[in-house]
């Protein structure tokens, strides 16, 4: 079985480059995935399976039926781009000017497709089923998995067990990285507007020049890390565009200030908008200037199951021996809304290593996926081995995982 299984990977890996290239060629953003739906829904439905569109708003979700629908384990991918202008002059360049894959989310999406290829022409083995879900807004807060899971993406059949991958161009390929508990930071998202007094920029003593409070306000947030949390715990404040002014001759009115924060304790999570107001408060105050803070809490941290990492790692071993698996040993601060599902089943987000031998800089590393995917290890191979792995029917020790049963084979 498993043999054939690694045939089909073969046999399909030219295809699912192509889909991957096609998907990069048609990049839209959070809930303007419209294209992207079309050729999805398109791709799983020749695979024959059941193609839901109406869970919520450019989402879809496939269901491929085994011998049973319980138990059900479900493997998921996001589908947005970026608001990136693509400058890599590939022949598979971005076809929609300002919009980019350049978060790897069509290698994503062509991956899991390509485990719900191979694994359809095996269904007959399978004994339960597998949820593909196609998840729009992971780049924008608060993002699709939130929605989806409210409008019942875990049940019907009930999920007991979910995957999720994130490709990682930083390091050679050949490998997948997995961690134990916390993998991605917690994300707050703010707007902060300070208001002071226009005028003449020839005359800056009759106003209050919003743009010098913001320039101070941007350097005082970096107080926050460096001396009002302890050094021992980690995050990040980023101030990430700057919008304000009118004319190069007129002190600006009012300048919006658009950050994020990302920390790893829920317990310092609390005290951060609170932080930032004490700030706030004190830089405004200095110059005579108000302000207004819009703080959203976002992601959750994304906590991966001990347990189903054991089963990732167990089967890539097996496959590509044991150097294929790599502990990673400190968290990210990057955030994904993946984290949301983890609250509700286990689960475990793995990084696919892509870097290849032609590893340009980070701001186009992405455009390069089609390589990095020839040169990684095969996610959809790897993904219809673990889904084996969960329900086997054939003869052989039983372990519990939380409330999970999987019948363990030897591969």
């Amino acid at each position: 079985m498993y043999d054939m299984i690694k045939k089909l990977s073969e046999k399909y890996a030219t295809s699912m480059v192509n889909l991957r290239r096609h998907l990069h060629q048609i990049p839209e953003t959070a809930l303007m995935e419209f294209e992207t739906k079309k050729s999805m829904v398109s791709q799983l439905k020749k695979l024959g399976l059941k193609v839901s569109t109406n869970f919520w708003r450019t989402s879809l979700v496939a269901l491929l039926e085994g011998k049973s629908k319980l138990p059900c384990v479900a493997v998921r991918t996001d589908m947005d781009a970026l608001p990136v202008q693509e400058k890599t002059g590939y022949f598979f360049t971005s076809k929609n000017p300002g919009c980019m894959h350049a978060c790897g989310h069509d290698a994503h999406m062509a991956s899991v497709w390509g485990a719900a290829k191979i694994l359809s022409e095996l269904k007959e083995n399978l004994g339960g089923s597998v949820k593909f879900i196609y998840q729009p807004s992971e780049e924008e807060p608060p993002g699709g998995a939130i929605p989806m899971i409210a409008a019942g993406v875990l049940k019907n059949p009930k999920v007991s067990a979910i995957f999720g991958l994130h490709v990682d161009t930083t390091i050679p390929s050949g490998k997948i990285g997995l961690k134990d508990g916390p993998l991605m930071a917690r994300v707050g998202d703010f707007n902060l507007t300070v208001y002071g007094k226009s005028g003449h920029g020839a005359r800056p003593q009759e106003t209050v020049d919003s743009v010098v409070v913001a320039s101070h306000l941007v350097t005082a947030f970096q107080e926050i890390a460096s001396r009002q949390v302890n050094p021992l715990d980690p995050v990040v404040v980023t101030i990430g565009k700057i919008e304000g002014g009118t004319a190069r001759n007129i002190i600006a009115g009012h300048v919006t200030l658009y950050g994020t924060v990302r920390m790893l304790d829920d317990r310092l999570a609390k005290k951060m908008p609170g932080m930032i107001k004490k700030i706030a408060n004190g830089v405004c105050n200095t110059f005579g200037a108000k302000y207004e803070l819009d703080y959203q809490t976002g992601y959750p941290v994304l906590m991966n199951s001990p347990e189903i990492n054991s089963i990732l790692a167990s089967v890539t071993k097996r496959m590509y021996g044991r150097s294929a698996v790599e502990t990673i040993k400190r968290p990210g601060m990057g955030a994904e809304d993946f984290a949301c599902y983890l609250e509700k089943v286990p689960g475990a987000m793995f990084i696919l290593k892509a870097a290849g031998i032609n590893f340009q800089r980070r701001e186009i590393m992405f455009s390069e996926l089609s390589f990095y995917l020839r040169t990684s290890l095969p996610f959809p191979e790897t993904m219809s081995r673990i889904t084996f792995w969960t329900f086997s029917g054939l003869p052989a020790p039983i372990f519990i995982v939380k409330q999970l049963h999987f019948s363990r084979i030897f591969l």
